[in-house]
């Protein structure tokens, strides 16, 4: 019977574990951040600086694309502000203001937001789907062993695996981490509703009260929120995102 040298099966599962972890990290991106994506955009630090530009968005972490590039204090060229996922500790808000819109986006957000309001079934149906799989998230991990298991002690499949426990653990991994947004209850049937956000905002907590359009493990995202844009300044109409470890969902407010 045909069979693969050790090194070949090694070579075949870095190739494969490879291509699935790509594949599934390419499409692991926040979906609170992905609802701004394209916009132009002010994320707001714990400092009080911002930073202004068009959002990318990746499973590794954002950029913010300025409209021109400028030279820093130092003299350096710079064209855009990244920022990796382990700095998201130093986001305070992510602000999409209205008045920063074109009117294409206008419409676009416009739309958006009558979805939340009004989500028609098919809508309806797909989140409840989603909210399954984030539900059952857990239990993957026990499934795929289960299966890996079984498939090791084949004796076609079962020469395979063997010696690649690396690769496999590697790409069970990045299945059950593609799941990806935690499902809450509590949040869960306030979607589309108007609740009030407290923020913690340098010694003080705030209340903003918006529409709940989005909620991840990591943010929370509201529209048509009434935000200051500087000490003694009025408030503008903006859609924001906040983090969940400095902000809390914590009135219906309608």
């Amino acid at each position: 019977m045909w069979s693969l040298d050790p090194l070949t099966v090694t070579i075949i599962f870095i190739l494969v574990a490879g291509s699935v972890g790509a594949f599934v990290r390419g499409r692991r991106r926040d979906k609170c951040l992905k609802d701004f994506a394209g916009y132009l955009i002010t994320m707001e630090e714990p400092s009080g600086k911002r930073v202004w530009g068009r959002l990318r968005v990746e499973a590794t972490g954002l950029e913010l694309v300025y409209a021109a590039k400028h030279a820093d204090a130092d003299g350096h060229v710079e064209g855009s502000f990244i920022l990796y996922k382990n700095e998201f500790v130093n986001v305070q808000a992510l602000l999409r203001f209205h008045d920063d819109l074109t009117d294409g986006q206008r419409r676009r957000r416009e739309m958006d937001l009558k979805r939340t309001y009004h989500p028609g079934a098919l809508q309806r149906l797909k989140r409840r789907t989603m909210n399954v799989f984030r539900t059952i998230r857990d239990s993957v991990a026990e499934v795929v062993n289960v299966l890996l298991s079984q498939a090791q002690k084949r004796s076609v499949g079962g020469g395979i695996l063997v010696g690649q426990d690396k690769y496999v653990s590697q790409m069970k991994d990045e299945l059950i981490a593609s799941v990806g947004t935690s499902y809450e209850p509590l949040l869960e049937r306030h979607i589309g509703h108007v609740v009030v956000v407290e923020m913690v905002r340098g010694n003080a907590v705030r209340e903003y009260p918006g529409v709940l359009k989005e909620y991840t493990a990591d943010f929370v995202e509201l529209m048509d929120v009434n935000y200051e844009t500087g000490e003694g300044l009025p408030a503008k109409k903006a859609d924001v995102i906040v983090p969940r470890r400095c902000a809390a969902v914590r009135h219906l407010g309608e």
